[in-house]
């Protein structure tokens, strides 16, 4: 049974900067991956997890640097790909030397287990908020899909391709997705994707499949559905998601930090 963490949107910032001037990301981070320590024997075992996007704030060799260092107490593999606030050519040269990081074109890559593949799409535009999906990535994904068999996937990218009425990112969504959205509906097994950029946990269909957006790490974008609503940020609890194949792909939300219980209902 494979388990998979997806970490989304923790907007790692220069030594000594909060982000927007408010949110102390890391220590968010450092929060996040100290209860996913602190869970695995109760969640686990957990295979891998995927950072969708977003890792920096200003897409800094400074900031990746601050990211690796936070991360590096987790107890698990992990990989990532690009975000609106990232920079791509900094962020390959910082990791550079993981297997899975491409040398040129967008950070794409697959990785498959016993009963689960993760297909990771980069999304991300240089100096634009939406995001985009090249031809390159478009044909990496449908070549990926053919090979699977039907197993169970997981398509993992940064902007997510639907509309939640939250209108400031609604306008920074994925761009041009009726392609995206024939090739996942085009698939004859189990398929769920996954995003981030919201930074709420959200769940809508996109043609014939589930796509799941995950809660930031640090700070959620304001719950606000009024049409000209400003683009706010609230300091609510950070989060992550655990998906795992369970007859299907089975997704829960953890919230990051410390809660009392567990108390027995009935001792």
């Amino acid at each position: 049974m494979t388990r998979i963490i997806q970490i989304s949107d923790p907007h790692i910032v220069p030594k000594g900067q909060l982000a927007y001037s408010q949110v102390d990301t890391v220590a968010a981070l450092a929060n996040c991956v100290e209860t996913i320590n602190r869970l695995l024997t109760e969640i686990g075992p957990v295979d891998l997890a995927i950072v969708t996007g977003d890792i920096t704030d200003f897409g800094t060799k400074e900031e990746y640097l601050r990211f690796r260092e936070i991360m590096e107490p987790l107890r698990l593999p992990y990989r990532l790909i690009p975000g609106n606030h990232d920079n791509v050519v900094n962020m390959r040269a910082c990791f550079s030397d993981q297997p899975w990081m491409s040398s040129e074109g967008p950070i794409n890559w697959t990785f498959k287990f016993n009963d689960l593949v993760l297909i990771a799409l980069d999304s991300s535009i240089a100096g634009r908020a939406h995001g985009n999906l090249s031809d390159n990535t478009l044909s990496f994904l449908a070549d990926t899909l053919e090979l699977q068999n039907g197993l169970p996937i997981i398509v993992a990218i940064h902007h997510p391709p639907i509309a939640i009425g939250i209108e400031k990112m609604d306008i920074q969504n994925l761009r041009d997705s009726g392609k995206l959205e024939a090739i996942l509906s085009g698939y004859s097994g189990e398929l769920r994707l996954i995003c981030g950029h919201v930074h709420r946990n959200i769940v809508a269909p996109f043609g014939s499949i589930i796509c799941q957006i995950a809660p930031g790490v640090s700070h959620a974008v304001s719950m606000d559905l009024r049409p000209g609503a400003p683009n706010c940020l609230t300091k609510e609890p950070g989060g992550f998601l655990l998906h795992e194949v369970r007859n299907g792909i089975v997704s829960h939300h953890i919230p990051t930090g410390q809660f009392a219980g567990p108390f027995l209902f009935y001792p």
